[in-house]
């Protein structure tokens, strides 16, 4: 039995203009000397749908870490053993199937057990980032921040597929050629990314157009980092459009999404005139036309090098 998620599309649109986002939880075994079943969660968003584990065909020479192919549908899916690579026991083994798109791809995770859909604020994630949890971006502490909250981990999709699958997933290629451009003098792209991956590949490829760029990890942090860029511009009776060229966002961040950096952006008088392209591996129209609604001026799929550079140069073209 099969549990879609097209329907309720619409639902996840309008608590992500609220700075709400709809987590999935999952178990996936015991991690090594554990003595319990760890929450681990993704964003619905990525979620297609959630199946029982059906007959997988081994692949000759595939990766360690994947089962192998799934019909699903007609649609030859790969099957990544999720406790695998988190290291996880699975005490009941692995009878689900969780199917995803993101990224340009479709894939399936092999887990142990799905639990629930939590719907959540993006305040109650934190940044995992220095914890030791390199395949986990954030923390969500799943009943506020109250003592003794449960906690699950959000993975890093986007790492994890790079592991598995790094001929099939972009990467920043020395040899790449990326579009001739540049922005207005002295300004910068100010950009934000949760993910370490994504962070480094748009470093390597705004540094390969010889772009300034300053990186943050949340939205919040670019919202603080933006507030004190405008403060430093008028102090020295600068237009804060002179000093940041645009802003670049992801939208799954912890604490404050890209979707409510985009609005804020725009609902302040301060940064008229800076616009505001989105990053992210969510696919969809649906996604994209509530980027679009949220304000931003453009939006491209994670993760082409000459895409992302074609697009921020357009972008601060239409600015001028």
């Amino acid at each position: 039995m099969a549990t879609s998620f097209a329907s309720a599309k619409e639902k996840r649109n309008a608590a992500a203009s609220n700075n709400m986002f709809e987590l999935l939880l999952f178990r996936l075994g015991k991690p090594g000397g554990a003595m319990k079943h760890e929450l681990f969660g993704i964003n619905v968003f990525k979620v297609r749908e959630i199946m029982v584990m059906p007959e997988i065909t081994s692949m000759v020479n595939a990766p360690p870490s994947v089962m192998g192919i799934a019909n699903v549908r007609g649609q030859l899916i790969p099957v990544v053993n999720l406790p695998q690579i988190t290291g996880c026991t699975p005490v009941n083994g692995t009878g689900i199937l969780l199917v995803t798109e993101f990224a340009r791809t479709t894939q399936a995770f092999a887990v142990e057990e799905v639990v629930e859909i939590v719907r959540l604020d993006w305040k109650q994630a934190v940044s995992a980032e220095g914890t030791g949890g390199g395949l986990v971006t954030s923390v969500a502490r799943l009943d506020g921040e109250k003592e003794g909250s449960r906690l699950a981990q959000v993975l890093d999709v986007e790492q994890i597929l790079r592991d598995v699958f790094p001929d099939q997933h972009h990467t920043f290629r020395e040899d790449t050629v990326m579009p001739q451009g540049s922005i207005p003098k002295g300004s910068v792209v100010l950009a934000a990314d949760d993910s370490a991956v994504a962070r480094m590949m748009v470093e390597q490829s705004l540094k390969a157009m010889d772009i300034p760029l300053v990186m943050t990890k949340s939205g919040k942090e670019a919202w603080e980092r933006l507030e004190s860029m405008y403060a430093q511009a008028k102090a020295q009776g600068i237009p804060i459009r002179d000093r940041v060229a645009m802003v670049l966002t992801d939208l799954e961040m912890p604490e404050m999404d890209g979707f409510t950096l985009t609005r804020m952006i725009k609902d302040d008088p301060r940064f008229e005139g800076i616009p505001v392209m989105v990053h992210s591996s969510l696919s969809g129209t649906a996604t994209e036309n509530h980027a679009r609604d949220s304000g931003a001026d453009a939006y491209v799929a994670k993760f082409v090098a000459e895409e992302l550079g074609s697009n921020i140069l357009k972008v601060v073209a239409r600015r001028r």
